[in-house]
């Protein structure tokens, strides 16, 4: 039988590391005078479980094969999300224990769902820890995407490798010659980010908070109004141009790096994201400037533009309750919400990749039609799309799609209505965050929903943010067969 040591070596270290930032919401903890100590007995516990993994696990040599990078991917992010709930569970803000595993999930898979009810009179170092763990989500997501993803061939995910080489046993070198680029790159937009809300008149404390959780697109505040807590159309304007920024393929950040100047504007996903950014926010705007006149028209551009990028993205930052404008923008941005950002960066959803490619391909068949005995060749980024290859993108949107209609399912069976039902498993499957209707919606949160229901939104948060595949397939027996 093939060993696990390395799955669970990695693990442990990840543990640790969690364990050592558990350690900066303790410092707030002293500062702010709150008189808890969860977050020291929650660092001790995670290091020390984490310690015990890495002892356990010891070995010459660290290699992944295919299946263990499979079960790698997987564990891992359940383990953070575990050991992420512990300062929640310790603290005494009353969160059962699937409140504290769904805000932990919701965290790492930086959804931006929360079940914090008054965020403005909730712990500064509770505010802190849910900020640090869609940071973290974010930055691990984006060297999964570049790294594991691609190896494990799910989606179409593939396209994105970072050199020729298909052996998963090269996994542990080559992330750790791309994380430290990714890791200096995200830290350099969080100061920046930060720098800049300070600037417009942020608190230290708010301005590193969101930050954080701007860059990770992940939506978490520390205010139960979001962004729209500061009524600063500065702020909402930096918002919106950092989430872009977190949306873009960190990938063509390394290429930037290494010397090519013009990627930003080559990149077929880039352009792809900025002209669905702009027809959408075009779309917006018209809307209200037919369906509100007491707005300035200004204001109007800002309004949509802003919202527009934040579900897009998966970010779920509000500064209106857009479920008040009508029935068109709730349909609208559910379905922003599934085209998501670009793969290879912290945005969700089915990615903008895919739906270039199925266009394409669409266009490629009726060309096929109309010229049956012309042969056409389809090419994305300059790179040849294979049958096999479109195969895999055809079959990761429809499993989408199913997933997200058997969640729906789910969710109304256990007592959520028709709107929150639907909403809610979008928002959990494309990591957005906030969802639709009173209860779920952009001024609500899901405490009040039950229990087996945060369970279930807990899951699909795990998939969506794994790409659906790498979760699935450890349910097949055959996964497990040597």
């Amino acid at each position: 039988m093939t060993s696990n040591k390395t799955v669970f070596f990695i693990i442990g270290t990840l543990l640790i590391i969690l364990g050592l930032f558990m350690l900066v919401p303790y410092w707030v903890q002293i500062f702010y005078e709150e008189n808890s100590h969860s977050f020291l007995s929650s660092s001790f516990i995670t290091i020390f479980i984490g310690t015990l993994f890495v002892l356990a696990n010891l070995q010459e040599n660290y290699q992944l094969n295919l299946k263990q990078t499979f079960l790698f991917s997987t564990f891992a992010w359940i383990a953070i999300a575990g050991f992420g709930a512990l300062p929640f569970i310790f603290s005494d803000i009353n969160f059962s224990l699937s409140d504290s595993f769904f805000e932990s999930m919701s965290g790492i898979t930086t959804t931006g769902s929360t079940v914090v009810t008054n965020l403005d009179a909730s712990p500064k170092s509770i505010l802190l820890w849910r900020a640090i763990m869609q940071w973290l989500g974010g930055v691990g997501i984006i060297v999964m995407a570049i790294t594991v993803l691609p190896l494990l061939k799910v989606g179409g995910m593939q396209l994105f490798k970072i050199e020729s080489s298909d052996k998963p046993e090269k996994i542990l070198p080559r992330t750790t010659q791309v994380a430290f680029i990714i890791i200096s790159t995200y830290l350099v937009l969080t100061f920046c980010c930060a720098f800049f809300y300070k600037i417009l008149g942020m608190s230290f404390f708010d301005s590193v908070a969101h930050a954080m959780t701007t860059i990770a697109t992940g939506g978490f505040s520390t205010h139960n109004d979001s962004i729209g807590y500061f009524n600063n159309s500065n702020i909402e304007i930096i918002a919106t141009i950092f989430i872009i920024l977190g949306s873009i393929p960190f990938i063509t950040y390394l290429k930037f790096i290494k010397g090519n100047k013009k990627i930003f504007f080559q990149d077929i996903q880039i352009k792809g994201l900025i002209y669905l950014f702009l027809l959408s926010t075009l779309i917006m705007f018209l809307y209200l400037f037919f369906n509100n006149s007491n707005i300035l028209i200004i204001e109007k551009i800002r309004i949509a533009s802003f919202n527009v990028v934040s579900i897009l993205s998966g970010t779920g930052y509000v500064t209106n309750d857009f479920s008040l404008w009508g029935k068109f923008p709730l349909i609208f941005f559910l379905f922003l919400m599934f085209i998501g950002g670009c793969a290879g960066s912290t945005a969700c959803g089915i990615k903008i990749f895919r739906f270039q490619l199925l266009f394409l391909f669409l266009n490629n068949q009726i060309k096929k039609l109309i010229y049956p005995n012309s042969i056409f060749i389809l090419k994305y980024n300059n790179q040849k799309i294979t049958d096999t290859y479109m195969n895999s993108i055809i079959i990761f949107v429809f499993a989408y799609l199913f997933i997200f209609i058997l969640t729906a399912m789910l969710l109304s069976v256990t007592g959520l209505d028709f709107l929150s039902a639907i909403s809610g498993a979008a928002t959990s499957i494309s990591n957005v965050g906030p969802g639709l209707g009173e209860m779920i919606g952009p001024n609500g949160n899901f405490k009040s929903i039950p229990e087996i229901s945060k369970w279930i939104l807990a899951f699909g948060m795990l998939l969506g943010r794994l790409e659906l595949f790498a979760v699935l397939i450890l349910f097949f027996p055959s996964f497990w067969r040597n």
